[in-house]
Formats: structure tokens, C-alpha cells, sequence
């Protein structure tokens, strides 16, 4: 088999979803993970693979069998989390075999540590380091970039909600980020967000109020950082259900009243213990008529205003299709720049939008306001 393309913790929630829209687009794939035994069995799972070209291997989690792995592959697609804890080791050895990197995080701090850190030697490498090539944070990106198209427009306002359950990993890595500093944009300057703190939003298509949280700071602030285009820049995520939000501030003011002073790997896991503990099972796969998602954008200059709304369903099959879109874009060699670029800068805005609302998982609407 000659795969250039390799899953790694392919045995997941999410690696599942993106091995099965690598075989719709025809990609053959390795899914690497810890265990062969819950690597096959659960590929053997997924009916969509039934006779794709993919390879099961298990690996260890190390730099040195990660890099033997990658050697001669063009791609790897992390889904490992929480990333700030177990990634560095895949983005050191995909750099040392000249290997693109992609993965789904959530957590801002370890993209922050992957531009900071790696982006100039993946530059000099020409290859793309892309952390947060998914849903959550490529969705609000793209939405600003659309409110970007108009000129005058500095400021991002930025709200997501999504009518869907987390999967293990995700909790775990959103619930390290609660308890640790998250940032927004203000006059170009990063500044840190209150904790265990809530705020009422109005939501577009409905009603009521409902109430929104920091979450994870947001992937887009760390694109809009340097970008001379935006001076302000904040995410909010709203959800509907209000029991869990005080759930999850209840769990943030437990943190800070008990654990605040933990550092280091004890914080960790410290955090990935209250994860757990709120999700312990994964999720069924989504069902686009049921899990649905809004990101909202407000934009404004000076004089200039815009709203972008996009209406989607089904958040964790759009990373599905985001992973498989990027990969093919790059086997093609269409891919654009290098180093820690944005999914956007790195593969288009409208063609990714085009992309997912061709899969019926996206529309999109901008208004000037």
C-alpha cells in the first residue's frame, strides 16, 4: 500500500470520522495509534472503509518510533489530545521527516506553542504546521474572513453554538483550558479573559437569550495576532443547555478554589480527572438533523459594519471534512505558504466553505449592517 497520509490516533472519536471521509475522497491512509488490536477493531467498525486502502500500525508515542513512521509520508493528521500534553513529540518527528502537520485541537495555548516554537523551522522546511484544522476554531475563521472582504472592517465579534455532545478528549483538553489563561484582541494586544465567568448572548434564528463562556480563548486569535487587518478580536461559545454551563463554572471556581496551586503535570492531571468525570464514554456519531451549529461574526470598523452568520450542522463531520479536503489539497500540491499559517491562508476561504456546504453540512449568509 502507498499511503502518504497517516491518522494518527486514527482509533478515536474523531480519527474514525476522518478515516471515513478519507475513503470517500479516495485517499488511502494509515491509522496509527498505541494499540493494534483497537486500531483494527475498530476500523473493521466503520462501514464507510469497506474496500479503501488503509493499513493499521501501531506505534509507540515517542519521538524516535513517531519520526521511523513518518518517514516518506506527506501528511499526519494528530487527533492525540489533550495536545499540550502529548503533541510535541508528533510535531518534532513530522519535522524531521519533512512531513506536513495537521491536528484538531481546541486548546489556544498549544497553538500559540506551535507558532511560537515550530512555525519558522516548518517554514524553512516548506511545510505547513496547521494545529486547529477543524471545526472549532476554523469555522469562526472562516466566517471573519468573509466579514473581511469588506473593506474598513478591523473588529471581530465571534459566537459559536453547537447542539452536540463532546467527545472524551475534547472535554479533557477543553477543561485544561477553562482553568488556564485564555485571550482575546484588544487594540492589538492579547488580553487575558475572567474565569469561571458567563455571558448572556442572543443567538441568530433564535429568541431567547442564552449564555456563553470563553471556552478556549479561541484558535482565531492566534491567526489575527500579527495580521494588520484586525485589531480587535474576540470568541465566545454559547449553549443551550444552562445546567451544563453552571456545571462547568461550578467545576472551574472548584479548580481555583482547590488546585490553583497545582503546576505543571499534577495541574494536568488534575484537569483531565474533572474531564473524565464529565464525559467518560464517547458520543454516538452525529446526526445532521439533530447536532447543529451557528457561528456568528460581527464586524465593524470606523464607519463599516457586516454581519456573517453560518448555519451548519453536525460540527465534528465538518472536521471530518475540513481533514479531508486539507489532505487532498496538499497531495495535489495546491496547498498555499508554509509554516504556522491559518487553514484559511493556507487553502482559501470560500474553497472551504464551498467545500463543506457541498457536502450539505454549511450555508452562509454576510450582511452589511
Amino acid at each position: 500500500m502507498n499511503a502518504e497520509v497517516v491518522i494518527y490516533g486514527a482509533s478515536g472519536y474523531t480519527g474514525k470520522l476522518i478515516a471515513w471521509h478519507l475513503a470517500e475522497y479516495g485517499i488511502p491512509f494509515i491509522a496509527a495509534g498505541r494499540s493494534q488490536e483497537r486500531l483494527e477493531q475498530q476500523m473493521a467498525g466503520i462501514v464507510e472503509l469497506k474496500g479503501h486502502d488503509y493499513q493499521c500500525v501501531a506505534v509507540e508515542h515517542n519521538e524516535q518510533a513517531l519520526t521511523e513512521l513518518l518517514k516518506g509520508k506527506k501528511i499526519v493528521y494528530n487527533v492525540v489530545g489533550p495536545f499540550m500534553q502529548l503533541a510535541d513529540p508528533v510535531v518534532r518527528a513530522a519535522l524531521a521527516s519533512d512531513c506536513h502537520y495537521l491536528d484538531t485541537t481546541g486548546e489556544q495555548d498549544w497553538m500559540f506553542h506551535c507558532k511560537r516554537n515550530y512555525g519558522e523551522q516548518y517554514r524553512a522546511r516548506d511545510l505547513l504546521l496547521l494545529p486547529a484544522c477543524s471545526w472549532m476554531w476554523v469555522g469562526g475563521l472562516l466566517a471573519s474572513e468573509l466579514a473581511l472582504e469588506h473593506p474598513g472592517v478591523d473588529t471581530l465579534d465571534l459566537l459559536y453554538l453547537a447542539d452536540s455532545y463532546t467527545s472524551v478528549a475534547s472535554t479533557m483538553s477543553f477543561m485544561r483550558m477553562l482553568v488556564n489563561d485564555q485571550f482575546y484582541l484588544e487594540n492589538n494586544a492579547l488580553v487575558t479573559w475572567p474565569r469561571a465567568t458567563s455571558y448572556p448572548v442572543s443567538v441568530p434564528d433564535l429568541h431567547r437569550q442564552l449564555r456563553a463562556l470563553a471556552w478556549g480563548g479561541g484558535g482565531e486569535i492566534v491567526w489575527y495576532e500579527d495580521d494588520p487587518r484586525v485589531a480587535n478580536c474576540s470568541i465566545l461559545v454559547a449553549f443551550r443547555n444552562a445546567e451544563m454551563v453552571n456545571a462547568v463554572i461550578g467545576m472551574v471556581e472548584e479548580f481555583e478554589e482547590k488546585y490553583n496551586h497545582l503546576e505543571g503535570d499534577a495541574r494536568e492531571q488534575q484537569t483531565n480527572a474533572m474531564g473524565n468525570a464529565m464525559v467518560s464514554e464517547e458520543p454516538p456519531r452525529e446526526d445532521p438533523n439533530i447536532n447543529r451549529s451557528i457561528i456568528s461574526c460581527k464586524a465593524r470598523g470606523n464607519t463599516a459594519s457586516v454581519h456573517v452568520v453560518l448555519r451548519g450542522n453536525a460540527p465534528y463531520l465538518q472536521t471530518a471534512v475540513f481533514a479531508a479536503e486539507a489532505c487532498k489539497r496538499i497531495l495535489q500540491g495546491e496547498q498555499r505558504g508554509a509554516g504556522a499559517i491559518s487553514p484559511a491562508a493556507a487553502f482559501g476561504a470560500r474553497e472551504l466553505i464551498a467545500a463543506i456546504a457541498q457536502r450539505g453540512h454549511l450555508t452562509w449568509q454576510s450582511k452589511e449592517v
